[in-house]
């Protein structure tokens, strides 16, 4: 059992930037492929980035340049650094724990680009 907590969320101007946490509780983190999901008001969660256990990374196109996920397995964490905020980066961003046919997801934490 994994149980995740994403922080760093706000409001941030366009053109800004923010970093978001997920904390992950339990066990065998390192075994994990984690991964990064956004679901913006009436529209479907997405996925924006992904980490396989060996760093293996991809990118949703609407992202690529701008975010980037990394982990740390001595803290348990992944992160997603998001630079070049655009308003349609708005929305609400899940932390997603995957091993085997297990998944686990986080509350979410909510991002907002606006002026």
């Amino acid at each position: 059992q994994v149980q995740l907590v994403e922080s760093g969320g706000g409001l941030v101007q366009p053109g800004g930037s923010l970093r978001l946490s997920c904390a992950a509780s339990g066990s065998y983190f390192s075994l994990y492929n984690m991964g990064w999901y956004r679901q913006a008001p009436g529209k479907q969660r997405e996925l924006v980035a992904t980490m396989t256990t060996r760093g293996n990374t991809d990118y949703a196109d609407s992202v690529k340049g701008r975010f980037t996920i990394s982990r740390d397995n001595a803290k348990n964490t992944v992160y997603l650094q998001m630079n070049s905020l655009k308003p349609e980066d708005t929305a609400s961003y899940y932390c997603r724990a995957s091993l085997l046919a297990r998944d686990y997801w986080g509350q979410g934490t909510q991002v907002t680009v606006s002026s």
